[in-house]
């Protein structure tokens, strides 16, 4: 069987991809439904983009790689096809943008788009093998059991990264780029709970605060999470893409909280009070549990010092911890790294090396932060790619 296109991968990426590239397309998936990682995100409600997308919120070898897609698709350009399709949304916080019914409706509107465009889509079906062709690709396919031969002009892979390997994901992008000579940049899982050993903050579980997070690199401003394993939340999440085995991290526990001007006035009025249930009125109490034993959080505040409390607001702001690890792909919402942005065409996601061959999405060595950035990446790499094919260029 022959085709223009072939696409590796029914998730966002590629789904988007199918949608632009013109006549004979082929997407081919060894899920038994599209765009499984599409209808689990967001707590399935869908974080699809972000209002402020841009160049500064995604992660790779080379920082600017990612510009001429994002420019040319745009959050706004995504925005006016969920409306065209009817499907209502909110902004949540930090530009984050959910569909007010589930993200099965995404799925949907993509199914919709590759329909439009007259795309076939085979599912529970496997790639056994792919070959250089002088006017192509071969690929050998399982599809139910059976084996058959694709043969296509180009080929794009859209299949991912290795994170969240329950659900089928596995390095296949990267055996595939490495067969034709494009490099793999290291891959690491990024989103990710980082962990503690010997559950050290388990009697903390279900904890959660505002807090400043940050290395020697970065840091964010968002809500931190105690969990059995060690602290995850959006804070944590994004700090994993840009921490290393064996860094500390700091923890800012009182962010934009005047708390030495505040306990001073206290000192003044509420001397009999225990400082320990003084900060109780700051922090979560459990927290200030936990700290008390490292921190001597003992006496009234009428005989706290200035400099003792002025220590004590030091030590609030600059917690420093050492994950022992992550979660791994387990757990990691995206794969840092990936084929080597320098084997591809910026505008158009071509392998310079490789005509015909493509790669899109997560499979690429560009990571978004938390909050539908990579969702963004998935759709402006996938038109580029898409648009690209269509035109022939």
């Amino acid at each position: 069987m022959e085709y223009e296109t072939l696409i590796l991968g029914a998730g966002a990426a590629g789904l988007m991809c199918a949608a632009h590239a013109g006549p004979g397309v082929l997407v081919i998936d060894h899920s038994r439904a599209p765009g499984e990682k599409i209808r689990i995100s967001g707590g399935g409600r869908c974080n699809f983009t972000n209002l402020y997308a841009g160049p500064a919120n995604f992660l790779s070898e080379n920082a600017h790689f990612a510009k001429s897609a994002l420019a040319r698709y745009t959050q706004w350009d995504f925005i006016d096809l969920v409306e065209r399709h009817g499907i209502a949304w909110h902004e949540k916080t930090l530009g984050q943008l959910f569909c007010d019914g589930t993200a099965k409706q995404i799925i949907a509107m993509l199914l919709a788009e590759i329909e439009r465009a007259g795309a076939t889509l085979w599912l529970q079906t496997t790639v056994t093998e792919v070959r250089k062709t002088d006017a192509g690709f071969a690929v050998t396919l399982d599809r139910e059991g059976a084996r058959e031969e694709i043969r296509c002009r180009n080929l794009v892979l859209a299949t991912g990264g290795k994170s969240i390997p329950k659900m089928g994901a596995t390095g296949f992008a990267y055996d595939i780029a490495a067969q034709f000579g494009l490099r793999v940049t290291e891959t690491r899982p990024a989103l990710v709970p980082l962990t503690f050993p010997e559950g050290r903050f388990s009697e903390l579980s279900g904890v959660s605060l505002p807090v400043r997070l940050s290395n020697d690199r970065t840091g964010f401003d968002e809500a931190l999470l105690f969990t059995h394993r060690g602290i995850s939340g959006p804070a944590v999440l994004q700090l994993s893409s840009y921490w290393r085995e064996g860094e500390d991290i700091a923890v800012n526990l009182i962010p934009d909280m005047p708390l030495l001007e505040t306990l001073r006035t206290q000192r003044q009025s509420e001397g009999r009070r225990q400082l320990n249930t003084e900060l109780s009125q700051h922090l979560p109490t459990r927290l200030v549990q936990h700290l008390s034993a490292h921190l001597l959080l003992t006496g009234r505040l009428a005989d706290q010092s200035d400099k003792a409390l002025s220590a004590l607001v030091a030590a609030l702001s600059e917690w420093r911890l050492t994950p022992s690890g992550s979660e791994g792909y387990r757990t990691a919402e995206v794969t840092l790294g990936g084929i080597d942005t320098a084997a591809l065409s910026s505008k158009t996601m071509q392998a310079q090396a490789v005509p015909g061959l493509y790669a899109i999405g997560e499979a690429v060595d560009v990571t978004g932060w938390l909050g539908g950035y990579n969702f963004q990446w998935a759709w402006s790499s996938g038109h580029a790619a898409g648009t690209a094919i269509a035109s022939g260029s």
